[in-house]
């Protein structure tokens, strides 16, 4: 089996930090190069003042964090976690990951990508898994490929978990940053008349336009590439913005525009210390509705203000 080892080398002095933020990224593999006190713990630990001459030669203004990632987690994901938090903690970092075949990695996750259910309505199918039971559930078809967006990740779940209670029949919807299209495709799913998914990447605009066509409705699924606020015209319903707490924040002075007197916007991504970030960035005309949390990470919910 392939596994991706991701390096993030930091200074010395935030190490602990970046490897506690390493921890959270995944429950395994971790194994950290901190080489500013040598000399001290060589002589603790050994009680020996002799160390090898590569040793010596570290640097020891820097430090090391190397995470193993097994193919049933998603790399592409850990890094975005990664990415967040130390971002989140004023961390400078680099991160650098081991050669990977990107296909070979993907049958690999495939293995490990299950049916899941999610909130108490829906069950994500792998497309490639034939044998489960829906249990009575909506089963939405899924194949992420490369695009952000399998149901895996907190933020994902947390927003189709909020989907579940915002949606309703006849619903209109947006997706700011649709990856794979799995909202889109949820909201679909769960009675909506309609949905618009918006994303920079154009691999994701076709894996979405893609799963919504493996779920049948495609034909209520509009995927468009570039931003909001050179390609979006109108209001809808309900607006989903999975997507990180800067994003966010840049959002915030055109998201209203897309809002009518009802709209519900989910937003996801948000790492638990950029919530007053988030918070304070959003039109003084919104209030908060809803707060979802799951391992550090925050799903927020707002409307309009009611006069």
């Amino acid at each position: 089996m392939n596994w991706t080892e991701i390096t993030a080398e930091v200074a010395a002095k935030d190490i602990d930090t970046a490897g506690s933020i390493a921890q959270m990224t995944v429950p395994y593999g971790i194994y950290i190069e901190d080489y500013s006190h040598l000399e001290q713990e060589v002589l603790e630990i050994a009680n020996i003042d002799m160390i090898d001459e590569e040793l010596l030669k570290q640097d020891r203004t820097k430090g090391k964090v190397h995470i193993y990632i097994s193919p049933e987690d998603n790399p592409a994901e850990a890094i975005a976690f990664l990415r967040e938090r130390l971002k989140a903690e004023g961390i400078a970092y680099k991160l650098s990951s081991g050669d990977c075949d990107v296909e070979a990695c993907l049958e690999n996750w495939k293995k490990y990508f299950i049916p899941m259910k999610i909130g108490e309505k829906l069950l994500i199918r792998p497309v490639w898994i034939d044998d489960y039971e829906a249990e009575g559930r909506i089963v939405m078809n899924l194949d992420p490929g490369v695009a952000f967006g399998s149901g895996t990740h907190e933020t994902t779940r947390l927003c189709l978990q909020a989907l579940e209670r915002y949606i309703k029949p006849h619903s209109t919807m947006l997706d700011v940053g649709c990856g794979s299209g799995i909202l889109s495709v949820a909201g679909l799913l769960l009675g909506a008349d309609s949905a618009v998914g918006i994303d920079i990447d154009e691999l994701a605009v076709k894996a979405s336009v893609e799963n919504a066509r493996l779920n049948a409705v495609d034909d209520r699924y509009t995927a468009v590439r570039g931003n909001l606020a050179d390609k979006i015209d109108g209001t809808f319903d309900v607006i989903t913005a999975n997507i990180v707490a800067d994003a966010i924040i840049m959002l915030s002075g055109d998201i209203e525009r897309c809002m009518n007197e009802n709209t519900v916007y989910i937003m996801s991504g948000i790492i638990d210390t950029r919530e007053d970030d988030v918070l304070a960035a959003l039109p003084p005309s919104l209030c908060v509705i809803d707060r979802t949390e799951e391992k550090g990470w925050l799903c927020i919910a707002a409307k309009k203000r009611t006069v």
